[in-house]
């Protein structure tokens, strides 16, 4: 009975430092929730690495918005309540503007997004 007790705490304590975890596994790509909203996309900017597969997960949280960065060869449009996975793998490094890309209201102009890139 004693054993139980002391396997239990052992992976109690595992999982409180962080060292199991039901975590993604490694080989599967970052997941970054980036919510557009009028007239913001929140986070408006993330960092990735060179090379790094990583998966926005775009929601619209009032209207259709759109996510259009050229350089990164990402254009997705998500409606209303939705949400939208776009993968992205970035070969350069460098700053990469992006913009709503369905028009939104009067303040579209503003929505901005941006994507660093680093080594």
């Amino acid at each position: 009975m004693k054993s139980r007790f002391s396997r239990a705490g052992l992976i109690a304590a595992l999982i409180l430092s962080g060292v199991a975890m039901a975590a993604t596994p490694a080989d599967q790509p970052r997941r970054i929730n980036v919510v557009a909203s009028k007239f913001q996309f929140e986070p408006s900017q993330i960092t990735v690495k060179k090379g790094e597969t990583v998966v926005i997960v775009l929601t619209s949280a009032d209207v259709t918005h759109g996510l259009k960065i050229p350089d990164l060869n990402v254009s997705e449009t998500v409606k209303k309540g939705g949400e939208n996975d776009v993968t992205i793998t970035a070969d350069k490094t460098g700053t990469f503007e992006g913009k709503c890309a369905h028009f939104c209201g009067k303040g579209h102009g503003s929505m901005k997004f941006t994507v660093n890139v680093v080594e």
